[in-house]
């Protein structure tokens, strides 16, 4: 159901349901939540890959699961789809660097995955949306990660209508990092990787991707204010001290 790797500092998650299109069942949701708290608690990880087998990267609900919760209690439905936002929230808070290689369509709560991770990267055949609203369903735990994406207009367009859209498009509005041709998406992956393991400071993106969340909410004055004590409590890391000393000393650093 899901396949852990690990190559030095690197974890790679791997959806391994290749026969339901790698949709989110609750025991899905579970396990790659309880992989992402190991990969974050490691400290020998730096980077984590979310990948997936088979020809789509994930599919949203699985809605056999779906089906079966319809006659569940309030409060099932409650803690069920809980635990799909608190994964979300883990992969956005989680103080390391999350890149999700998109090799096929991305649907639904699929897209919401994906669009959680810090870097995504889509081969340009792969399609993006949120099909809920087709099915009479509610696209609720993605809206508010995909208003800081997109923004308000975007988000009406995609939720409000349910259409689908192309990896090119999905980068141009800012869904994705980067759409790429078939043939250069491993090399892409592998230069992001070798980026955010090698020449980035993990300290340093584990503290900014805290003050990008924090401030998102905030007005500009405390925004201001938030990112001030940040860039004070950052000159005194190791890291930051490590990096200063190499740039003025003309060394290459080794993170």
């Amino acid at each position: 159901m899901l396949k852990v790797e690990r190559t030095g500092r690197v974890c790679r998650l791997v959806l391994n349901r290749p026969e339901k299109r790698n949709a989110l069942s609750g025991d899905l949701v579970d396990e790659l939540q309880l992989r992402f708290d190991e990969a974050f608690d490691d400290d020998g990880v730096k980077v984590i890959v979310l990948a997936a087998e088979g020809g789509v990267f994930c599919a949203g609900a699985d809605l056999a699961t779906l089906d079966r919760l319809q006659s569940a209690t309030y409060e099932e439905n409650v803690a069920d789809s809980g635990k799909l936002a608190r994964l979300f929230l883990t992969i956005r808070n989680g103080g390391k660097a999350v890149l999700a290689a998109i090799h096929g369509h991305a649907i639904a709560g699929g897209c919401g995955l994906a669009g959680v991770c810090d870097i995504s990267v889509a081969v340009k055949s792969a399609q993006f949306g949120y099909t809920e609203s087709r099915i009479g369903f509610v696209p609720a735990i993605v809206t508010k990660f995909l208003l800081e994406k997109v923004g308000e207009t975007q988000t009406k367009k995609l939720l409000l209508t349910g259409r689908l859209i192309t990896a090119a498009e999905a980068e141009r509005i800012g869904l994705i990092t980067e759409a790429v041709a078939d043939e250069e998406f491993d090399q892409t992956i592998e230069k992001w990787v070798h980026t955010l393991v090698s020449k980035v400071s993990g300290e340093s993106v584990a503290q900014t991707k805290t003050l990008i969340n924090k401030v998102a909410d905030l007005s500009v004055s405390k925004a201001v204010s938030e990112a001030v004590q940040v860039n004070a409590l950052s000159r005194s890391t190791s890291d930051c001290r490590k990096g200063v000393r190499a740039f003025l000393n003309k060394e290459n650093i080794d993170w």
